[in-house]
């Protein structure tokens, strides 16, 4: 792929410039009188802060009863966090697609580092409830795991995580046929996370998957197992079975099962239910847009539907309860696995964006593949899934470049301009991509909580990319503490 840039001028002030602007202005020095001398300077700091932590209650307090939180790249884009911000305001958080291919990082308030995978990410609030729909794909040993060791930091799980009846069930042997697939694959693997989550959607797909429900049933559960087993060792060479193996592995889930009953709801009468009572609802996406089944690079995407769509296929919630959807993006672009990547940087740029962000992946430990922000992508992901509004996260890492690159349209190979992202890989693989270069910004920013003391050219960014996108950034992360974040 090669590229062309374009040099965008700095506006004059903030919010000027081609297309839509979305500042939110907070209060001037017309509206607010100040005693002159020396208490001005003060006063005027006390009078910003308390501005800023009013934006902040009323940015949260105004979300919709039923709220999302989705991915709008490729992964990896820091959702967690704004879900584990937003939580206390939320009486329910729901997982509704996906499963331990998810990785959330987020810290509690002395600053310790949890990175959950199924749990939802409110499981840190002690006053909420955390929900995993029948959209999620399970892992039992994984989830009682990831619960052991929420525990043993002091965050109580029992009584406040419900586990979908009609979820499906990730077995060990899903997670053994997937890496057999990817070998299968050769050098057309679609780099999964071995997790055993495609695999498992597969099995739920031919119909002959197992539900959580079924552990509610374990005299028929080894015949259902049995089936899978068989269908495993008849597909791939590589997978050795035998009656002993299955023998194991129904007394394992005997085991399982009588600790997993009490998690264990109809979770489509309890969300519907607490949506008549008026409890207010957060969803946590998995994964992202553009690994969507349906909408992303397909086939190197995920097995399930991280778009809005799959909000209601993955809670059994209806369309028209669901509002405010905000998307997760970073200032820069990354993905993980193969796949085309527009906007990727390779060599030294590459290895610097990786470095400075730590892009390594919370499931696998890989590192990411670092890009500059694709804003053809991300207007895709906003049409997709209606977004109200972004969230911009990372954009501390980009501090020190002295000119940082938006990508805004793709052309074909003879010039011209291509009107939408293309579901044609080979189109997508053979594009130029158009960039428009805006200036840099020097400083730390990583301290800053006030969207107006942000440098010129750090806003200047922000207020770029709602013009392009059409939707207002309203919150941007500059740092990865729950306190480092800007609401605008």
């Amino acid at each position: 792929m090669s590229s062309s840039t374009l040099r965008h001028q700095p506006a004059t002030a903030a919010g000027t410039g081609t297309g839509r602007s979305f500042s939110r202005a907070g209060p001037t020095a017309q509206s607010v009188r100040l005693p002159r001398g020396r208490y001005a300077a003060p006063a005027a700091a006390f009078a910003t802060a308390a501005a800023e932590v009013d934006c902040a209650a009323d940015r949260v307090s105004a979300l919709s009863q039923v709220a999302g939180v989705l991915g709008s790249q490729w992964g990896d884009e820091g959702k967690g966090k704004l879900v584990d911000v937003l939580a206390p305001r939320f009486d329910i958080v729901a997982r509704c697609q996906g499963g331990a291919n998810a990785g959330h990082t987020i810290y509690n308030s002395e600053g310790k580092k949890f990175a959950l995978h199924l749990v939802p990410s409110g499981i840190l609030h002690e006053g909420t409830l955390c929900v995993v729909g029948n959209g999620a794909v399970i892992h039992v040993p994984g989830f009682f795991g990831e619960i052991d060791g929420l525990e043993s930091n002091g965050v109580r799980c029992n009584g406040r995580i419900l586990v979908s009846d009609r979820a499906h069930l990730l077995f060990d042997l899903h997670q053994t046929v997937d890496g057999l697939r990817e070998t299968e694959l050769a050098n057309s693997f679609i780099g999964t996370t071995k997790r055993g989550i495609g695999p498992c959607y597969s099995s739920k797909v031919t119909r002959n998957g197992l539900r959580v429900c079924d552990l509610r049933h374990m005299d028929t559960f080894g015949d259902k197992l049995d089936v899978l087993f068989k269908d495993a060792a008849a597909r791939f060479q590589g997978f050795k079975y035998s009656p002993s193996m299955l023998k194991e592995e129904v007394e394992r889930y005997k085991r399982f099962a009588e600790r997993l009953e009490p998690f264990i709801a109809d979770t489509v009468h309890v969300l519907n239910e607490s949506i008549q009572q008026n409890k207010k609802i957060l969803v946590e996406g998995g994964q992202a847009t553009m690994l969507d089944i349906d909408f992303g690079t397909y086939p190197f995407v995920t097995s399930s539907s991280p778009s809005a769509g799959g909000i209601c296929t993955g809670l059994g919630i209806a369309p028209r309860v669901i509002g405010d959807l905000i998307g997760v993006v970073k200032a820069y672009t990354t993905r993980v696995g193969s796949g085309p990547f527009p906007t990727e940087l390779f060599g030294e740029e590459g290895d610097l964006l990786r470095k400075a962000g730590m892009e390594f992946g919370t499931t696998t430990g890989r590192p990411r593949r670092c890009g500059w922000l694709d804003i053809v992508a991300l207007k895709y992901c906003c049409q997709i899934n209606g977004f109200s509004s972004l969230n911009l996260t990372k954009l501390d890492v980009l501090s020190g470049l002295p000119e940082i690159k938006l990508g805004v349209s793709y052309n074909k190979i003879d010039g011209q301009k291509l009107q939408s992202f293309p579901g044609d890989l080979d189109t997508l693989e053979q594009v130029q991509v158009q960039y428009e270069v805006l200036p840099g910004w020097q400083s730390d920013i990583s301290s800053v909580r006030s969207y107006n003391e942000l440098p010129q050219a750090a806003r200047r960014y922000v207020e770029r990319i709602e013009e392009l996108v059409g939707v207002p950034v309203h919150y941007i992360g500059v740092g990865p503490g729950r306190d480092a974040l800007i609401y605008k």
